[in-house]
């Protein structure tokens, strides 16, 4: 899932595949999470006393919004609604590679542009009904899934790049969202509900209990599944939910929830960065519910203050992670693009800050990382572009990255609305088959 680099065509997937999967614990029933205060106690419109900053909460995650939004109107081919995966910062960027999970994101940002006004309506349900139609009717696709890396000017797959259940799954995400969101205009409703009725979910469950990760014209089926907590909800509940492919409830229960303890706290937890606890979460709203094993969003608020945490126990090496300055994620480096974060340390970790990592927490605890995105809007201005915050920089090496990435910059913008209004949840939610998922798959109030 995620970005894949110029250089190295290879995707966050593929990195943490080679590093490899922690030891899996059996799932456990009723796991205890440590209680931690959701939203830090703190409200967007509120302006903290004496960090400088001259604005509210509320005006910072909107400019941060407009900005995501700007990425993902201009930096999209109008005839076919393709977002591409990598952008320069300023905007000045002739690239054409797209990914299908930025276009999901971006799918998304336009159902937000229009609630909040940020282009004539009409503009934003041309561009959703010319994105769809592409998708339905020209893009390239083996049994509904599409490939991960495409020409955004033809969808042509590219770099050789994998068929993506996780991809497929985003787009789908930004799909379903504008569904409900433009569902008045029948052809939206339309088109959107061919894409994800065209899915083969149990194709790609590849005769296991579990879902492969991908499948590629050369070699076939990738040899690693979805069977281990991570971004992997999403789809799951999409498979479930299917009303032509579905696979069956049991697959829930399939995929395995290791725990991890770090300074007193507990929680499920692979060896993966922070993003996997953020991205399911975009859309799903798993608040005030839970399954047999967990409540997933308080398992997140508790990743994020462990993942805090283990910034700030690296600060004898970089001086600059405090309260004010943390949180590391897939991302660019100086060294070209990383998987990297903690607990425990996954990559070569060199003081990099990832924007997106405390902007993708937001609605977990608000507070503590709005006070992270408020420092860095005002102390670091080489870190804000023309589309809002850049993928990643170092302040220890006076290294700001010149690029924005379309899935960063997706998290960022989701999140932010989320914690304000929580519109992508309420919108998403209205989608019969992922509410019909999680019945069936055991959710209950918390």
């Amino acid at each position: 899932m995620g970005c894949s680099t110029a250089s190295s065509k290879v995707t966050r997937r593929e990195m943490l595949a080679v590093i490899g999967k922690t030891a899996v614990a059996c799932p456990v029933l009723a796991l205890g999470l440590s209680r931690l205060s959701c939203g830090g106690g703190t409200k967007p419109g509120v302006n903290p006393p004496g960090d400088g900053y001259p604005g509210t909460d509320e005006q910072l995650l909107d400019e941060i919004e407009r900005a995501g939004f700007l990425f993902f109107w201009e930096q999209a081919d109008p005839s076919t609604g393709q977002i591409k995966d990598r952008s320069r910062a300023d905007g000045n960027d002739t690239r054409d590679i797209s990914s299908i999970a930025a276009t999901g994101f971006g799918l998304t940002g336009l159902c937000i542009a229009d609630s909040r006004g940020y282009a004539p309506t009409t503009q934003l349900r041309d561009r959703v009904r010319t994105t769809l139609d592409f998708l339905a009717n020209q893009m390239p696709h083996v049994n509904g899934f599409f490939y991960h890396m495409v020409d955004m000017n033809t969808g042509a797959r590219t770099w050789q790049s994998e068929l993506s259940s996780i991809d497929s799954a985003i787009l789908l995400c930004g799909v379903l969202t504008c569904r409900q969101h433009f569902n008045t205009t029948t052809e939206i409703v339309n088109l959107a509900t061919q894409i994800y009725q065209r899915f083969d979910f149990n194709w790609m469950l590849n005769g296991g209990p579990t879902l492969s990760m991908g499948w590629t014209p050369e070699s076939g089926f990738l040899p690693y599944r979805w069977d281990t907590y991570s971004e992997l909800m999403m789809l799951y509940l999409q498979a479930i939910g299917s009303t032509t492919f579905p696979i069956p409830a049991s697959s829930w229960d399939a995929w395995a929830r290791p725990t991890l303890s770090y300074q007193g706290l507990t929680y499920i937890s692979p060896n993966a960065p922070l993003f996997v606890h953020q991205y399911s979460h975009a859309w799903i709203d798993f608040r005030n519910r839970r399954d047999a094993y967990a409540d997933y969003f308080q398992n997140s608020a508790t990743a994020t203050q462990a993942h805090k945490l283990f910034c700030l126990s690296l600060r004898s090496q970089f001086a600059h992670y405090s309260d004010d300055l943390w949180g590391i994620t897939a991302s660019d480096s100086v060294n070209g693009y990383v998987v990297w974060g903690g607990p425990p340390a996954i990559g070569p970790i060199d003081g990099t800050v990832v924007p997106c990592a405390t902007a993708g927490s937001l609605p977990f605890v608000f507070a503590e990382t709005m006070r992270v995105l408020r420092n860095i809007r005002l102390n670091y201005p080489n870190a804000w572009r023309r589309y809002g915050f850049v993928d990643a920089f170092n302040p220890a090496r006076n290294w700001y990255n010149p690029d924005v990435i379309g899935i960063n910059q997706g998290i960022t913008m989701l999140m932010a609305e989320n914690a304000r209004t929580r519109f992508v949840w309420n919108t998403f939610m209205k989608n019969a088959e992922i509410q019909d998922a999680m019945t069936k798959v055991g959710f209950r109030p918390a």
